[in-house]
């Protein structure tokens, strides 16, 4: 069978794709808070613990997460993500 490797711009899209439809999820009035709900851990992984649950209880909040999140569409997120450590 072919092996088919996935190129940069296969990958970037994937993962762009993700993003986005995360953030779609979120605007959702109602649906957006179960979406922001059950991403908690994946905010708190990525932003620290302080700045996760800050993130996600602006999200869960309906017409102001709707907000948010229409707004970092474009401009990206307000509240960056923790620094990656390198392994060496």
């Amino acid at each position: 069978m072919t092996d088919r490797k996935k190129t940069i711009k296969r990958k970037l899209l994937h993962a762009g794709g993700w993003q986005v439809a995360k953030r779609v999820a979120k605007m959702v009035p109602f649906g957006g808070t179960v979406v922001a709900v059950v991403l908690v851990g994946s905010d708190i992984k990525n932003k620290g613990v302080g700045k996760g649950l800050l993130n996600s209880g602006i999200d869960a909040i309906p017409f102001v997460g709707l907000a948010k999140n229409a707004v970092e569409i474009v401009r990206g997120d307000f509240i960056p993500d923790k620094e990656k450590k390198v392994k060496v």
